[in-house]
């Protein structure tokens, strides 16, 4: 049977379209819900997956990792492009990287089976990050070329179910994905995403006869028009307004690593239901489902009321709104700085905020890029749009890097290590390593210890000084029902490391605090920085019995699998319950903490917001058609 290479002229929807918007649903499924929980585990799960001994990863480092592996899937789309347009024409790439992108799920869920799961981990990422980025213009571009000159009103509707079929499949993969992870443990987690990435290339293999299959333009007709003036204006004019979705990215994104994080550290008990960390997402795409007809029918005309309402001036509400959003964040995190434990419900009302945003400047941006781009560099152009996330997702990776600081007895350990016979590794050893002087046995030594059951212990030194300041702050937690005592109330009082310098008492949250003080050199925020960070462990209610109970093991994964492996599990302290767990650190703290961290945020996206006022007054569109060799009209 033979395949279309034009739209047909029709003025209804073209016969391909829910075969694509399928596709959609049950790919962005597979996505999301392996993007959902990739976060939360590789700081809980990941060093377990092999047994016990590791380190589990701290949260500046996840996020950094999530922020790039973010940033790789939108920085492959340019090559998906390419090859669309220049070789296999869209239908073969998106089938041949679909292939790919499922392999890359297999090997997430392999992890654990046999090898190191660090491995399979950053190879599942990677081959995902080559078939889902490859695909994403093909895709997207793939929609606009069913359309011709007379149904091609429509296609702002269609952009809209486009989005819509992305946050239907999201939507539960974002409750789903960290209830498997919670009771049956990464492997469902990771597997159940693949079986939806295989559906979805199963269905846009099977919608192959539907399609118009636009053939590839060859690299002469695509350079061409690359380098024509018209390419170059085109490219010039969409390059700068990129930039500016690359600031809104660098946010958006952290929906799903820092504030996955913070939702860790507030109360999740909402609306009668206590909800996972990672499920708080699933606000996002089930209020898009909402949002887009809203917009669509309510909101943008009632705003054609009082203005003109032209894509640039909805990009720009949307790039304040992301403010607002960050702002209110920034807020509750101060909250949880000095102790305390807000509901969830405040950073549902932060999810609100965003997500109007991100109906104001995605679903906008995609469309509006389709529009400006010359009908041979339409993929491109989507893979420029793209670039942008990969460019924001790297800022903010960067950002969470440059914030990090090492830890000086990790550092030393891992050379140590690394100087030792693969079996004296594999065993339980103690390490003795040299401190600040550089010399061993000096009072300045860090020791560690590595066991089969249970993660390496750092003993610090001086460690007898932060434990007797421990214990008088632990008793008066106990007298306050958990309550963390104010931080200006331990200002002073809490003794001296063996250098002089005064222990710190400082909140990380309602359930952590440490105790710091400068080191040996004196200084502060560097990896000589040690001390102790101190984990409350609360006495849980009794949880209300629940229909879901039927549906999950007695204990959730992680407790079951520290029982596979041997690690022992806490148990109940004396009279009042509270459990407090040590752990001992040199360095590994961050730069930015807390609220200064959303704050830093909050005002990279006012500026950027200020800036494109100016710039969206001075953009001139130019719309072009596909389908037609018509001249393309101006708007």
């Amino acid at each position: 049977m033979s395949r279309r290479s034009t739209a047909i002229d029709t003025e209804h929807m073209p016969p391909g379209i829910p075969w694509i918007i399928g596709n959609e649903a049950a790919e962005r499924f597979s996505f999301y819900g392996m993007r959902t929980i990739l976060g939360f585990f590789m700081v809980k799960y990941l060093y377990l997956m092999d047994g016990a001994g590791g380190t589990p990863m701290p949260e500046a480092e996840a996020v950094e990792l999530f922020h790039k592996f973010a940033a790789w899937v939108y920085f492959t789309p340019l090559f998906g492009a390419l090859l669309s347009d220049i070789f296999l024409g869209k239908y073969r790439t998106i089938l041949a990287l679909s292939l790919v992108y499922c392999s890359g799920h297999a090997a997430l869920a392999l992890m654990g089976t046999h090898g190191h799961s660090s491995n399979w981990l950053f190879a599942g990422l990677l081959l995902i990050c080559i078939g889902s980025g490859g695909i994403k213009p093909c895709v997207s571009s793939n929609v606009g070329d069913q359309f011709g000159p007379s149904n091609q009103h429509l296609l702002t509707k269609v952009y809209n179910w486009f989005y819509f079929s992305i946050n239907f499949g999201s939507v539960f993969s974002t409750l789903l994905t960290p209830w498997l992870l919670e009771w049956y443990g990464p492997h469902w987690a990771f597997g159940v995403p693949g079986v939806l990435m295989a559906i979805a290339t199963l269905l846009f293999w099977m919608g192959r006869h539907k399609f118009a299959h636009i053939p590839p333009a060859g690299h002469k007709k695509f350079f061409a028009e690359l380098g024509s003036r018209e390419g170059m204006v085109a490219l010039a004019k969409l390059i700068p307004l990129f930039l500016f979705f690359a600031v809104f990215w660098s946010l958006y994104d952290q929906t799903s690593s820092s504030w996955v994080f913070q939702a860790g550290q507030m109360n999740c008990r909402f609306l009668g239901v206590t909800w996972l960390a990672s499920q708080i997402q699933a606000i996002n795409p089930f209020l898009i489902l909402i949002f887009i007809p809203l917009f669509t029918f309510v909101i943008y005309p009632f705003m054609k009321r009082f203005f003109r309402v032209t894509p640039l001036r909805k990009i720009g509400i949307g790039l304040f709104l992301v403010t607002l959003s960050y702002a209110l964040t920034a807020l509750v995190q101060s909250w949880i700085d000095r102790g305390l434990s807000p509901s969830i419900g405040w950073q549902l009302l932060g999810f609100i905020i965003v997500t109007a945003a991100e109906i104001m400047v995605s679903i906008v941006g995609l469309e509006f890029a389709y529009t400006q781009a010359p009908k041979n560099m339409k993929s491109m152009i989507m893979s420029l749009f793209l670039l942008s996330v990969w460019l924001g997702n790297m800022f903010t990776s960067t950002t969470a890097n440059l914030i990090q600081i090492p830890s000086a007895a990790l550092q030393q350990a891992d050379l140590a290590n690394a100087a030792l016979p693969a079996n004296s590794r594999e065993a339980p050893h103690t390490l003795v390593l040299p401190g600040y002087d550089g010399k061993s046995d000096t009072p300045d030594d860090f020791v560690i210890e590595y066991k089969n059951d249970a993660s390496p212990k750092l003993t610090i030194p001086g460690q007898p000084a932060y434990e007797a300041a421990a214990t008088r702050i632990e008793a008066m937690i106990s007298g306050q029902n958990g309550k963390l005592p104010p931080e200006a109330d331990l200002s002073t009082g809490l003794g001296n490391d063996p250098w002089g310098n005064p222990i710190r008492y400082e909140i990380l949250d309602s359930k952590h605090f440490r105790l710091i003080s400068n080191g040996p050199d004196k200084t502060p925020d560097t990896q000589w920085d040690q001390g102790l960070t101190i984990e409350l462990e609360l006495p849980e209610p009794a949880a209300q019995p629940s229909w879901l109970d039927a549906l999950h093991p007695k204990d959730p994964w992680l407790t079951r699998r520290s029982r596979e492996i041997g690690m022992p599990l806490p148990s109940a302290g004396p009279a009042t319950g509270i459990v407090f767990s040590h752990h001992a650190f040199s360095g590994g703290q961050t730069r930015l903490h807390g609220a200064a961290y959303f704050r830093f945020f909050m005002w990279l996206m006012l500026a950027a917001s200020i800036i494109f006022v100016p710039f969206a007054i001075l953009y001139r569109p130019k719309t072009y058609l596909l389908a037609t060799d018509q001249e393309p009209s101006g708007h």
